[in-house]
């Protein structure tokens, strides 16, 4: 198997093409394992994997599988074109799964000497190569693939690699080591490493190049129809086999995984095929991929038609076969006889209607604030007789007349005009009541009391007028003349009379100047006093 792995490399490095070996994709019977096919490095395997899941009866194909060639360094950091489009084909579904053979030193196939990669070996060891290592893992989560199945140094235990454990495996897994801590250095990396060699012993057990669990997270092997091994038996039980690399990676709490597996020296076997289909399907691999170029495949290669044919029935999900409709017996309904229910009427107990009672809202009465007269009328307030320049008049007072009392002053309301002064009148004697007559003092201007007069002036607004028109303001009233005195009684008359004098505004409103009284004197009277 590696001769073959190895002449197909050399071709593909010759022609300036990236390293393309084979793997192995995962699948089963109908199963949910993830399975692929190595169908080529580039863009071209990328574009055929539709084409092979159609064929397949559309099995999803969910792993995607490629090499990094190992001729140079500058291609094992990453530096390929054809990484973006296989990080663009992983990124378009979540449950795919990209998987990269990653060479362990430059001029991989180049078929060096053991003196001379035991030299390689160790100075990888003492961390000659971390740097490279360092450039890929960022370069694989620049591209958004963090989370690749890294298989690295892929099929140790052979000869046909550079990086071949068997010159020196103490260092080997050393290097390894070193590789690994460089790779988990780099910020936001995801990696699991597939430790893969191949099945059987070869140049050395595979179990001495196991580089620790710390440093592998699944143990693959890589597996195609060939010695070690006349039957698919034998290569199940023989030393570094099947069964042993199944109860390696159990004992080590590792999953397992196929990266590489396919026909070879023996040609078209089906039964191989049928066989190796049913271990995966029973063991349940993390993934598994089919190597499908000749002599390995059974889709791209037509050589092998009866082993594709096995293939293709095995991994086909299930085509339903014709349906055969179930002829449908109508059972016959048996109409259920209703029975009516008798409607009982609810009686109607009637609410009694409780009166509201009325209480009735007291009257609160507003109180009638009286709204005062605007006729306000002024005090009379006697003046002292003042007699004209030309000719003063002697002022004869009434009898009894009350001395002048002046009135608290009242505020005029806005705009009211002053109350006219009245030019004093001299009231006439009366006879009854002789008065001794008072020496008149003239006094030609001497001003009447008038609560806030204001002074004559030449407005006419302030124009004393002797006979105001009655309007809402206040009227001064005008004196009366003197009261006429009542004449006197008769000798023994019945009625009496005393004249009064309640002042001038007064005698003015109740119109009456003295009190009578009347006396019975007639003799039935029982007084007679004359």
């Amino acid at each position: 198997m590696s001769t073959c792995i190895g002449t197909v490399t050399a071709g593909l490095l010759a022609t300036g093409a990236a390293l393309a070996a084979p793997e192995a994709h995962k699948g089963g019977q109908g199963s949910d394992i993830a399975m692929g096919a190595y169908l080529d490095y580039g863009p071209s395997g990328i574009a055929r994997i539709p084409s092979l899941s159609r064929w397949l009866g559309g099995k999803e194909i969910r792993v995607g599988h490629t090499y990094l060639p190992g001729d140079r360094w500058a291609g094992i950091e990453g530096n390929v074109g054809f990484l973006e489009d296989w990080a663009e084909w992983r990124q378009a579904k979540d449950d795919r799964m990209f998987v990269l053979n990653v060479p362990l030193q430059e001029r991989n196939e180049e078929r060096v000497p053991d003196r001379q990669v035991a030299r390689l070996i160790r100075a990888g060891a003492e961390g000659a190569y971390d740097h490279h290592f360092r450039k890929l893992a960022e370069r694989l989560v620049e591209l958004g693939v963090p989370d690749t199945v890294i298989v690295l140094g892929w099929e140790m235990n052979g000869t046909t690699y550079t990086h071949r454990c068997a010159p020196d495996p103490e260092n080997w897994k050393a290097y390894w080591r070193r590789v690994v801590k460089a790779m988990r250095s780099v910020p936001g990396q995801e990696f699991r490493f597939d430790f893969a060699p191949n099945r059987g012993k070869d140049a050395i057990g595979w179990t001495e190049c196991y580089p620790g669990d710390d440093v592998v997270d699944i143990v693959g092997m890589d597996s195609y129809d060939q010695d070690p091994g006349r039957s698919f038996d034998d290569q199940v039980s023989q030393p570094y086999g099947l069964q042993q690399h199944v109860d390696f990676a159990k004992a080590h709490g590792k999953g397992i995984s196929y990266p590489e597996w396919g026909l070879f020296r023996r040609g078209d076997n089906p039964e191989y095929v049928r066989r190796m289909l049913k271990w995966i399907e029973q063991h349940r691999p993390i993934y598994h991929t089919i190597t499908d170029y000749c002599p390995h495949g059974v889709w791209q290669c037509k050589t092998n038609p009866q082993s594709s044919k096995v293939f293709r029935d095995a991994l086909a999900p299930d085509r339903p076969g014709p349906v055969t409709p179930t002829p449908v017996i109508p059972t016959p309904v048996i109409p259920t006889p209703v029975v009516p229910t008798p409607v009982v009427p609810t009686p109607v107990v009637p609410t009694p209607q409780i009166p509201t009672p009325q209480v009735p809202t007291p009257q609160i009465p507003k109180p009638e604030v009286p709204t005062p007269s605007p006729v306000v009328p002024s005090p009379a307030v006697p003046a002292p007789v003042s007699p004209s320049p030309a000719a003063p008049s002697p002022a004869v007072p009434s009898p009894e007349a009350p001395a002048p009392v002046s009135p608290a002053p009242v505020e005029p309301g806005p705009a009211v005009p002053s109350p006219a002064v009245p030019s004093p009148e001299v009231p006439a004697p009366v006879s009854p009541a002789p008065v001794e007559t008072p020496v008149p003092v003239p006094s030609p201007a001497v001003p009447v009391p008038s609560p806030e007069s204001p002074a004559p002036s030449a407005s006419p607004s302030t124009k004393p007028s002797p006979k105001p028109s009655p309007k809402p303001s206040p009227v001064a009233p005008k004196p009366d003349p003197a009261p006429t005195a009542p004449l006197p009684p008769p000798v023994n008359s019945k009625q009496w009379c005393m004249p009064l004098n309640f002042g001038e505004w007064l005698s003015k409103l109740i119109g009456a100047q003295s009190l009578c009284v009347k006396f019975d004197w007639g003799k039935d009277s029982g007084f007679w006093p004359f």
